[in-house]
């Protein structure tokens, strides 16, 4: 019997959370090769590939809109650094893939966030990295959303906010609309 001394350090795993949204998830059931039902564990030098064909991808997406490959996903180290990090590469031809708020085409290239929303058509995919210590593999973890991601992350309007400090929703609100005047009437 081994004590707990000898026995080895257990090691964190990298794992990236993935909650997919389509509006039409219920009808046309896209996601139903996919297992959210627990973690999978990813070798460190396979790519993670999402798309249609399921003799490429791991990650199968039952949609004729979706690309033979949409998007791959490739884990890596930092150079002299042990923070782990994933790479996204936009393989659609037809469909441009926004990260966030950045847009890549074909074969273009990104750094995924440590938090972010992955859209192309109407596919919402929040992806979130927890860091982990292992350098074989890291782990998937798939979830499914009812409500579509970019409602839930609710993100505070950027509507600017009239000098008078009200904004026109305050007005609405009032029954009243607001009125737009020359700021240099009195």
């Amino acid at each position: 019997m081994i004590s707990q001394e000898e026995a080895d350090t257990e090691e964190t795993v990298t794992c990236l959370h993935l909650t997919f949204y389509h509006p039409c998830q219920e009808d046309k059931m896209m996601f139903r090769c996919l297992n959210f039902c627990k973690r999978e564990q990813v070798r460190a030098d396979e790519v993670a590939k999402f798309g249609r064909d399921s003799n490429i991808c791991h990650y199968n997406l039952l949609d004729t809109r979706v690309s033979r490959i949409q998007f791959s996903l490739q884990f890596y180290r930092k150079l002299n650094s042990s923070e782990s990090c994933f790479e996204i590469k936009n393989m659609s031809k037809k469909t441009k893939l926004i990260v966030d708020k950045t847009e890549l085409g074909y074969l273009n290239k990104i750094d995924l966030p440590w938090k972010c929303i992955i859209c192309f058509g109407d596919y919402q995919i929040l992806a979130e990295i927890q860091e982990g210590e292992a350098m074989d593999y890291f782990e998937t973890h798939l979830h499914l959303a009812q409500v579509p991601i970019l409602q839930e992350r609710c993100l505070p309007s950027l509507q600017p906010i009239p000098e008078n400090g009200f904004s026109s929703s305050s007005f609405s609100s009032q029954g009243k609309n607001p009125i737009e005047i020359d700021e240099n009437e009195s």
